[in-house]
């Protein structure tokens, strides 16, 4: 038996919890009929599973089987050893201030206040070294002020947005 047959998962569907290993899960008979929508051949019955909802962040999925939702959360071996050292494997993000990584010019802006944006979006383009940089958010939130303007030189650590 390989050594990744002994990883065990934790999984949580609403309140019912299950032990799984890797040659159990290797075992499932699943088929990917789209991106959000599987077929599992479970004793002989098939069933049909479609992904409502995923944060891939907090392991957590929403998956609807035969009309029923279920809230499923997986966990790794790493994150069974952070919960019982006292850690949580998943940290929120806090973050209020969007800085400069450099000094360089504002070029665009791509952003209002009071936007809603997500982790990712394009806030401006900071040019430094003559090359474009996009500055993106790393967290969802929304725009609570645009400390500068397009043609602006900032310095490095210089607060271009504030974050709410």
């Amino acid at each position: 038996m390989s050594e990744n047959n002994l990883v065990v998962y934790k999984v949580k569907a609403n309140e019912f919890e299950f032990s799984f290993t890797q040659e159990q899960v290797d075992a499932i008979d699943v088929v990917q009929k789209s991106p959000t929508a599987f077929n599992l051949l479970n004793d002989y019955k098939s069933v049909n599973a479609v992904v409502v909802e995923a944060d891939h962040t907090a392991k957590m999925q929403t998956i609807e089987i035969e009309g029923e939702n279920f809230e499923i959360q997986i966990k790794d071996e790493l994150d069974q050893v952070l919960d019982k050292m006292g850690f949580s494997a998943v940290v929120s993000k806090q973050i209020k201030e969007i800085k400069a990584p450099m000094p360089g010019l504002v070029l665009e802006i791509a952003v209002t206040e009071g936007q809603q944006v997500q982790e990712g979006d394009k806030i401006l383009i900071l040019v430094a070294m003559k090359m474009e940089n996009s500055i993106l958010t790393s967290t969802d939130a929304t725009i609570k002020r645009i400390a500068v303007s397009a043609g602006q030189a900032v310095e490095k650590g210089q607060v271009l947005v504030e974050l709410e």
